[in-house]
């Protein structure tokens, strides 16, 4: 899978996350956001992409949040 493939999956996790009818739902969208966003930074990161690091905290700083809901 390439990087733009990646870049969208992501966003429309989010946008399905804010849209989600239930709590339960929102936070499986957000888990599954924040899982594409560590794929990107790994792959930033081979790449040697500045990016890969932003993107690498967060996927750490989304399943911290989530993890204490």
């Amino acid at each position: 899978m390439d990087l733009n493939s990646l870049y969208f999956d992501h966003q429309l996790l989010l946008i399905r996350a804010r849209r989600a009818a239930s709590v339960g739902i929102r936070r499986q969208y957000e888990v599954e956001a924040s899982y594409i966003a560590g794929r990107i930074g790994g792959m930033q990161r081979k790449l040697g992409a500045a990016a890969a690091l932003t993107w690498e905290r967060l996927s750490a700083v989304n399943d911290r949040a989530l993890a204490n809901r």
